[in-house]
Formats: structure tokens, C-alpha cells, sequence
């Protein structure tokens, strides 16, 4: 992200007697509408539907703002259609904010995660703009970032 600088991925600031004020993970945070929200408020929600298996959640730029776009990885024998991308919509705004609704909800068969198994949302989110990931070697299945690019979906 910088040259020779470490960075961590916090988001922080520093106040005006010298400290430090932690306010997390800045890649897990979308801010549609300069609205700030975590991701994990979207999963919970989706993760709860019997048809979704996982989601990951990242914000595209989008016509000088973010929109939200949900990645849906669904149960064998489900394929995405209308009706179930207004059930996840409907699920999400009837349990948090209209904020909070993605804009664009698209399924995929694998999500990117770290050897750890954590999701990456800010290797998608690079993908999906058309910009690199650099620390692929980190990642216990690359390959599934192949499916994030160019997206017609995303086009419009």
C-alpha cells in the first residue's frame, strides 16, 4: 500500500495529546453514502438464511460513491434467482438499515481466504476494480479470485 511502510490495515487516529484511538479493521468497513458499516452486520444477517452457505460483502465505487455488492455462495441445488436475491435483501434491510442493502447480490462457487481461513474481502474488492493482489501467497485458494473479475453484473 506504501513503499517501505508496514501497514496493518486498522483504521486509527491519532489525537491531539499524542495518542492513539484504534477504530478497526478499515478493509471490513463500507461506507455507502459516507455512512460507515461493518460487514459483519450483513452476514449476520445472511448467514442465517437457510440457503446461503457464505457471503462476503465488499464496496464498489460506483458513481461517486460505494455501493454495497454481496457475493453469495449458496446450497447445492440453489441457483440465485429473483426471488431469493429480494428474500436477502428484504432479510438484511428488515434487520439493520437500508444502508446496509446490497446494491448488487451475486453468487459465486468459492470465496478467497487467508490460510487461517478468514475471508479477504480487500483481495475481492482489488479484483473488482481492476487492480492487483499482491499477497496472493497468502491465500489458501487464489484461484477464487479468478471468478471476481469483470463482471458483467458489475457493469451496470
Amino acid at each position: 500500500k506504501f513503499d517501505n511502510i508496514w501497514c496493518h490495515g486498522d483504521l486509527a487516529k491519532i489525537t491531539i495529546h499524542g495518542g492513539l484511538t484504534i477504530y478497526g479493521r478499515s478493509d471490513a468497513t463500507l461506507n455507502p453514502g459516507g455512512v460507515r458499516i461493518g460487514t459483519a452486520e450483513i452476514y449476520r444477517q445472511v448467514d442465517n438464511m437457510d440457503e446461503v452457505i457464505e457471503s462476503i460483502a465488499i464496496g464498489q465505487d460506483w458513481d461517486n460513491d460505494v455501493r454495497v455488492v454481496l457475493f453469495v455462495i449458496l446450497q447445492d441445488g440453489i441457483t440465485l434467482s429473483d426471488d431469493l436475491i429480494k428474500k436477502i435483501k428484504s432479510t438484511i434491510r428488515s434487520n439493520t438499515t437500508p444502508r446496509h442493502v446490497p446494491a448488487k447480490v451475486i453468487q459465486v462457487s468459492a470465496i478467497p481466504k487467508t490460510l487461517s481461513g478468514k475471508i479477504v474481502e480487500l483481495a475481492v474488492k482489488n479484483v473488482v476494480h481492476g487492480r492487483p493482489v499482491t499477497n496472493t501467497d497468502a491465500l489458501a485458494n487464489p484461484e477464487a479470485l479468478e471468478q471476481y473479475k469483470d463482471l458483467d453484473e458489475l457493469m451496470n
